[in-house]
């Protein structure tokens, strides 16, 4: 999924047709067919031949190993954070060592996540292309609990898909066997509706079901609120992303009167990976501060205050 969506998103920043990539691709020797090409964007089958790929980076001009690095080790969990946010100075492409990381690396406790989410079905997540992902991270006046809303929209590279699973951290460690969307601080669920919800060690792991079975091309908008959550004067948020998206961004609203004295958006490769400032973020009149990553692939990215 990931090497199909990024290869439809080159194909589309390039403005050629797939007969021309095609032709541009006869004339370097390789004969691929405009279906075999259309299979590739839509996640049905894969490239096997690493000179067809290379060739497709240069002709599509994204940089080296942009599509190789997705083909040979679709696992990869490396945290480059392109577009405006990358040139603030995040992290560049993953080495060897990074790249063998697992997806559980990004949770404080790898084995409570493994265990978490393997209690739900996530059968069509790796087909799930996220488009957006918009998060509102609220810390009340007295920095005593906190609520997030999220709006993710999510485009099908593949057909009957019909939910999506979300994990977050909880703070809260003492949540065990939870299965009602209530007491996980599940609210608000909108254009969806909850499924099976499990929460231990300081996670939340939930289904979100569609309002429709998904075919290839379809997208799905799902909006939903977690907390209020009780946290012991928080000074960061964050999200872990074990999946690519095309747009991220991330704000943070500080209710009452007393601001921090400085923000700062941040990224990490890893939950045990020291975090890389990206540069101090605005806190305007509203008391909020917000972060526009763009594309992020996968890792960490998030915001962090400093109080007075």
């Amino acid at each position: 999924m990931e090497f199909a969506g990024a290869l439809r998103q080159a194909i589309q920043s390039s403005g050629l047709t797939l007969e021309r990539i095609r032709h541009r691709l006869g004339r370097r020797g390789l004969t691929v067919s405009v279906a075999t090409l259309s299979y590739w964007q839509r996640g049905r089958s894969r490239p096997r031949s690493r000179a067809v790929v290379v060739a497709l980076e240069e002709i599509l001009r994204v940089p080296s190993g942009t599509l190789i690095e997705l083909l040979e080790d679709p696992a990869a969990n490396a945290a480059p954070v392109q577009g405006a946010v990358a040139r603030a100075g995040a992290a560049g492409r993953p080495n060897g060592t990074e790249r063998a990381r697992g997806v559980r690396d990004l949770w404080p406790d790898a084995e409570a996540y493994a265990c978490l989410v393997g209690q739900l079905d996530r059968s069509g997540d790796h087909r799930l292309e996220r488009l957006s992902v918009h998060d509102v991270y609220r810390l009340d006046e007295a920095r005593r609990s906190c609520t997030l809303s999220v709006r993710t929209v999510l485009r099908a590279a593949g057909d009957d898909i019909d939910r999506v699973v979300c994990v977050h951290q909880t703070g809260d460690g003492d949540l065990p066997g939870v299965a009602d969307a209530d007491a996980a601080g599940l609210l608000d669920v909108r254009y969806c509706r909850p499924g099976r919800i499990r929460a231990e060690g300081g996670l939340v792991a939930f289904e979100l079901v569609f309002d429709r079975v998904l075919a290839t091309g379809d997208t799905a908008v799902v909006e939903y609120e977690l907390g209020p959550v009780g946290l012991p004067t928080p000074d960061s948020y964050d999200r872990r992303f074990s999946h690519p998206v095309h747009d991220y961004v991330a704000l943070v609203r500080f209710d009452g009167d007393r601001l921090p004295a400085r923000c700062y958006g941040f990224t990490a490769e890893s939950s045990t990976s020291p975090r890389r400032r990206l540069g101090e973020l605005w806190i305007g009149t509203s008391g909020s501060a917000n972060l526009a990553a763009g594309t992020v692939r996968r890792g960490i990215v998030g915001i962090e205050w400093e109080w007075h």
